[in-house]
């Protein structure tokens, strides 16, 4: 969606700018003096460094492993796809909005560098036996590192300013959404296990409004890249605060209902990590049962907290039509 930002207004509008306070310089060699285009080879080259370095000595074994390799060719891919938009002035030909795309990918890319950082060297990297495999992996991970601070670097560039035209996803609710759509996707991978909440009606409920928040926040995503957000029912302001607050809610009943029947014995849980037996033993690749349980619950509360900051933030916008 189209917006100007001016405090606590946000105007639909048809102009564009690049959030750096001047206009990039695209479909000419200059566009590569420009300091978001150097900042985006830095990506390119950081990402492309860490998946040839672990690809060149086959060091991305198990499901942590295969994340890492995904996140760094999957990041490559999409930047290299965007640096050759820039630099052909290709935006009004790109099938998706151009004002929320790059903002909405960067912001992605971000977390998922960050997750791999932390992930591939953790559950991973300290495994491996001494040689040229692991110092080849260790390199990985600082260059994983080094493009996790671009990304950010960009979104903290070209995110809304007072004054500024931009989408709606350069925003502080829109970044949000990324941040709750990602955050719910990791919860997602840490129940993948079904016996984690298939024994009581509480946890499925829990499950329940892991799934529906993370498919309206990808809705409200989805809309705003599509240029679609005319499309609702309803005024697209009041779709996004009614996702806020029903988000919410629905939150704070899961913060309330998976620690305690994942943790207090009274309903069935254990509230020690050393009562889970698969934990007494260091599987590499691998987290145990108890480990995942706490990992949702901590991972619930940040999205709790991300939510309330988004209705927050949404209730002070106006969005005024052109």
């Amino acid at each position: 969606m189209p917006v100007t930002v001016t405090r606590t207004t946000i105007t639909t509008t048809t102009s564009s700018s690049s959030g750096l306070g001047s206009p990039t310089i695209v479909g000419s060699p200059r566009a590569l003096a420009h300091p978001l285009t150097l900042l985006r080879l830095l990506q390119l080259v950081s990402t492309c460094v860490a998946f040839s370095l672990v690809a060149s000595v086959g060091a991305w074994m198990g499901p942590m492993g295969n994340w890492s390799m995904f996140t760094w060719c999957f990041c490559f891919a999409v930047t290299l796809v965007i640096l050759i938009v820039e630099l052909g002035g290709l935006q009004s030909r790109f099938p998706l909005s151009w004002r929320n795309f790059p903002i909405t990918y960067a912001c992605y890319a971000a977390l998922f560098c960050l997750s791999a950082s932390i992930i591939y060297p953790t559950t991973y990297v300290q495994f491996m036996s001494h040689g040229r495999s692991r110092d080849h992996a260790i390199a990985a991970t600082f260059f994983s590192c080094i493009a996790c601070v671009a990304y950010a670097t960009e979104v903290a560039w070209t995110r809304a300013r007072p004054g500024e035209i931009t989408g709606y996803m350069a925003t502080v609710p829109g970044l949000l959404k990324v941040l709750e759509t990602f955050v719910a996707c990791i919860i997602f991978a840490f129940i993948s296990n079904p016996q984690l909440y298939q024994h009581q009606p509480a946890l499925q409920w829990c499950v329940a409004v892991y799934s529906i928040c993370f498919i309206l926040a990808a809705v409200a995503i989805l809309l705003n890249l599509g240029d679609c957000t005319n499309m609702l029912p309803i005024p697209f302001p009041s779709f996004l605060s009614g996702l806020a607050l029903l988000s919410v809610l629905f939150y704070a009943t899961a913060l309330v209902l998976w620690p305690l029947y994942q943790f207090d014995e009274r309903y069935g849980g254990q509230p020690q990590r050393r009562s889970d037996p698969g934990c007494a033993n260091r599987h590499p690749h691998s987290v145990c049962s108890w480990d995942r349980r706490l990992a949702v619950a901590i991972l619930t509360a940040i999205n709790l907290l991300a939510y309330v900051a988004d209705l927050v933030y949404s209730a002070r916008l106006v969005f005024v039509k052109v």
